[in-house]
């Protein structure tokens, strides 16, 4: 769980806050591994709630990412994008014709 979670601080903009007990706890094995720089403030009596906010992941928090993989390849979202649809002035423009075109004059 801790992984996924520095996968979803990674990916995000920081500094991110956390509200939920899971969340701040889960910040807190990542603090205490050494793989964020974060703040938590701890429940009160006056009422305030718990808050976690991770200010930077550390290089080694960056090494373990490395580790699994992340940032994944952009490259296999880019294989299943659908074609590009072309208009017929653009194929004709693309196509090596025998006979040299006049250059198109502005309007």
């Amino acid at each position: 769980m801790a992984m996924n979670l520095l996968r979803q601080i990674a990916g995000s903009r920081l500094p991110m806050p956390f509200y939920r007990k899971e969340d701040i706890d889960g910040v807190r094995v990542l603090r205490a591994a050494g793989l964020v720089v974060a703040l938590i403030r701890p429940a009160s009596t006056d009422g305030s709630l718990a808050e976690a906010q991770v200010l930077a992941i550390t290089q080694k928090g960056r090494e373990e990412l490395a580790k699994f993989g992340y940032p994944e390849s952009r490259a296999l979202r880019w294989r299943f994008r659908m074609p590009r649809i072309r208009s017929a002035a653009f194929i004709a423009s693309t196509r090596k014709s025998s006979t040299p075109r006049e250059p198109t004059k502005p309007h």
